[in-house]
């Protein structure tokens, strides 16, 4: 005679929500079969992920132009510098290579 009372709703914590969307995102599998495997409905975890992706953080606000030339000119630097080890590399691993 169990069968007319109402089920009770599970109440889940925002870190248990977040974990189950990163989860399903990292695995590659589809959100039933991790629902499935989390015990919960797949219903659930696309709203959770819906709900999760419109809390994110607003895109950056454009940068001026001073602010993306310096930005280049970092960029330009950095480049150069890692250009730099990868012909160092490049030596080293011919030096090492030969009999």
């Amino acid at each position: 005679m169990a069968e007319n009372l109402p089920k009770k709703r599970r109440k889940y914590d925002e870190s248990f929500k977040r974990e189950c969307v990163t989860h399903w995102r990292k695995s590659g599998r589809s959100r039933e079969q991790v629902a499935e495997e989390l015990g919960i409905n797949h219903w659930l975890l696309r709203t959770w992920d819906r709900q999760f992706r419109s809390q994110q953080a607003p895109p950056p606000a454009a940068l001026t132009k001073t602010e993306l030339e310096s930005e280049i000119q970092r960029l330009r630097e950095e480049l150069r510098r890692v250009q730099e080890q990868r012909d160092i590399l490049k030596k080293t691993l011919g030096i090492l290579s030969t009999p």
